[in-house]
C-alpha cells in the first residue's frame, strides 16, 4: 500500500514538474526575440498551409501579387523580433487573401496550475463595456452593472492613446471578404478591446478617458482576483471579533418546492430557446412588435450560434401567424454569423417554395472534417479520440465529398433541397444590415435578396455576396513564433452571384447611423422602415 502511494506521488510530482517546465518553455518562446531565419521559416510554412488548404486563396489577390507580398515581408525582416511584433507584420500581409474568416492571433502567456486557480473567477469590469465606432468617434454603446451610466460616453483616450489612432492601426490588419470596407470600422469598434489585447498583450489594468455630456473624466479598471476563503475556519467565524450572521433559510412547502422547480425548468427552457447569454444578460434572439399599434413584427437575431433555435422559430412564426402579422422586420445588424443549419431553418419560414440554401462547397481535400480536427493545435487527448473515431470521420468525408470537373466539393446539409414550413410567413419583409452583418447572416441576406424576398435597409454587409471560405477550419500554429493561423477549408456560397466580385449585400435603401443618433436614442434604419410602412 505504501509503495503504491509512493508511486502515485512520484507520478503526480513528475506531471506537475513537466507542466511547469512546459509553461516556462512556452512563455520564454513567445517573449524572446526570434532569429531572422526562424521568422522566415514561419512565413514559408504558413503560406504553404494556405496554398495546401485554402480553396479560394487567389480569388481577390493574384498568385503573383500574393507571392510578392510574402517575399517582400521576408526581405523586410532583417532583425530579430518577438512573436507579437511578427504577428502584426504578418497579419498586414495575410489580410490580402481577402477572406474575413482567415485570421491570425498572437500567442499569449500560459499559466501554471497555481496561477490558473488564482485567476479562476476573476472579475475585470472593462468586460462590462461594449463599444461602437461612428463618425470617427469611439463610444460606449452598451454597459452592464454600475457602468450603465457610461452608455453613449465618448472615449477620448485609452492609456494615453487616442482610439482614432488605434483603430487606424488595427484596420491595417483586419481582413474582410473581398474588397469590402464597411467591415473595418464596424468590427474595430465592436471588438475594440480584443484588438487592443492583440496589440498590447495581456493587461490587468487599464485607464480610459471619457467625455459624457460636458464632463471629462478618467476611469480605471483592474482585474480583481476571487478571494480565497478556504483558509477561514468555521471556528474563527464564531469569535467575538468576527460576527457572521447566518442567512435565514425559508422552509418551503411541498407544493411551493414543486412550483419553484417547474418555474426554474421553464426558465431554463426559455433561456435555451432564446439563446440566453449570461455574461451579457441578453438573449441571442428576440421577437417583439413595433410601430403604430405594435403590429409590425421585429425579429432581432444577434447571432446564429447559440441555443435551441428550432423551438424559438417554431414559436415565433406560430405567433406571427396567429396574429396575422403582415410585415416582418429582421434585424441582422452586428450579427457575425454562425450555423448554416440555423439560417436554413429560418429561411424555411420565409418562403413558400422548395429551395436550396447554398451550393456544394469547394474544398481542397477529400477529408476536410478530419483535417480540421487533426490540426497541430488540437489537444493530444482530442487527437487520440479523433484517431479512434477516424473510421467514422473518414466515412463521413468520403460520403459527402465528390469530384466534379477536377474540383472537389463537400455537400453540407444546407446544400440539399429543403421544403418550406407550413406556417411560412407570406407578408412583407424588411432586413436591417450593416458592416458587421457577416458570414451566415450575409449568406441569408444573399438568398433573400436573390429571391427578391425582402427590402434591405442600412449599410453594405461585411460578408461577401458571392460567398466566403469557412465551414471547417484548420488552426495552424507556427513552429517558432507560435502565432496561430485560422484557415477556412470550404467555400460556402448561396446560389446567386453578382458583379463585380468582392463586395457585400448592398442595401436597397442606404442609411448610415451617426453618433448624434445614438445620443438621442434614434434608430434611423428602423425609423425609415416604420415610416415606409405607414407611407
Amino acid at each position: 500500500m505504501i509503495k503504491k502511494s509512493l508511486l502515485t506521488f512520484c507520478i503526480t510530482l513528475l506531471v506537475l514538474l513537466a507542466s511547469c517546465a512546459s509553461v516556462e518553455k512556452h512563455n520564454l518562446q513567445v517573449t524572446k526575440l526570434h532569429s531572422v531565419e526562424d521568422l522566415h521559416e514561419d512565413i514559408d510554412k504558413v503560406y504553404k498551409q494556405l496554398q495546401r488548404h485554402h480553396p479560394h486563396l487567389y480569388q481577390f489577390t493574384s498568385k503573383e501579387v500574393l507571392d510578392y507580398k510574402f517575399d517582400s515581408l521576408k526581405m523586410a525582416i532583417k532583425e530579430p523580433m518577438d512573436s507579437r511584433t511578427f504577428y502584426k507584420q504578418l497579419a498586414a500581409v495575410t489580410k490580402y487573401v481577402g477572406q474575413g474568416h482567415m485570421s491570425l492571433s498572437p500567442p499569449g502567456k500560459h499559466f501554471d496550475r497555481k496561477e490558473r486557480k488564482a485567476l479562476k473567477g476573476a472579475k475585470f469590469d472593462i468586460n462590462n463595456l461594449d463599444f461602437e465606432y461612428l463618425d470617427e468617434t469611439l463610444f460606449v454603446s452598451n454597459a452592464r452593472g454600475a457602468d450603465s451610466v457610461l452608455i453613449n460616453a465618448e472615449v477620448l483616450k485609452v492609456e494615453g492613446e487616442t482610439p482614432q489612432d488605434l483603430i487606424k492601426k488595427y484596420s491595417k490588419i483586419i481582413a474582410s471578404d473581398g474588397y469590402n470596407t464597411t467591415f473595418h470600422n464596424r468590427v474595430a469598434g465592436r471588438r475594440f478591446m480584443s484588438y487592443y489585447f492583440y496589440d498590447k498583450g495581456r493587461f490587468d489594468s487599464i485607464s480610459l478617458t471619457f467625455r459624457n455630456s460636458d464632463s471629462t473624466f478618467v476611469k480605471s479598471y483592474k482585474r480583481i482576483l476571487k478571494i480565497d476563503t478556504t483558509a477561514l475556519k468555521t471556528d474563527s467565524l464564531t469569535t467575538d471579533s468576527i460576527a457572521i450572521e447566518k442567512p435565514k433559510v425559508v422552509k418551503l412547502t411541498k407544493a411551493e418546492r414543486k412550483a419553484k422547480k417547474q418555474a426554474n425548468k421553464a426558465k431554463r427552457k426559455y433561456n435555451r430557446n432564446y439563446g440566453y447569454i449570461a455574461s451579457r444578460n441578453e438573449y441571442t434572439r428576440n421577437l417583439n412588435f413595433v410601430g403604430a399599434d405594435n403590429v409590425v413584427g421585429l425579429l432581432k437575431i444577434r447571432g446564429f450560434s447559440n441555443g435551441n433555435y428550432k423551438h424559438f422559430y417554431d414559436e415565433s412564426f406560430k405567433t406571427l401567424d396567429s396574429l396575422q402579422t403582415e410585415v416582418l422586420v429582421i434585424d441582422l445588424r452586428n450579427n457575425f454569423g454562425g450555423r448554416l443549419n440555423e439560417i436554413t431553418y429560418l429561411y424555411s419560414y420565409l418562403t413558400d417554395k422548395n429551395f436550396t440554401m447554398i451550393n456544394p462547397s469547394e474544398v481542397n481535400t477529400r477529408f476536410p472534417l478530419l483535417k480540421s480536427v487533426m490540426s497541430n493545435t488540437t489537444p493530444t487527448t482530442a487527437k487520440v479520440f479523433a484517431g479512434m473515431m477516424s473510421p467514422v470521420l473518414l466515412t463521413i468525408d468520403l460520403f459527402k465529398t465528390k469530384k466534379k470537373d477536377d474540383t472537389l466539393y463537400y455537400t453540407f446539409k444546407s446544400a440539399k433541397e429543403q421544403k418550406p414550413k407550413p406556417l411560412n410567413f407570406k407578408g412583407e419583409i424588411y432586413v436591417l444590415i450593416n458592416g458587421n452583418s457577416f458570414s451566415a447572416s450575409s449568406i441569408l441576406s444573399t438568398k433573400l435578396q436573390g429571391d427578391e424576398r425582402a427590402t434591405f435597409v442600412g449599410e453594405e454587409t461585411g460578408g461577401a455576396y458571392n460567398g466566403t471560405v469557412a465551414g471547417f477550419y484548420k488552426v495552424y500554429e507556427m513552429p517558432h513564433t507560435k502565432v496561430r493561423a485560422r484557415i477556412g477549408l470550404a467555400h460556402i456560397d448561396a446560389p446567386y452571384k453578382t458583379t463585380p466580385d468582392g463586395y457585400g449585400v448592398k442595401p436597397d435603401v442606404e442609411i448610415l447611423p451617426t453618433y448624434e443618433d445614438r445620443l438621442h436614442h434614434i434608430d434611423p434604419e428602423l425609423q425609415w422602415v416604420l415610416e415606409d410602412i405607414e407611407g
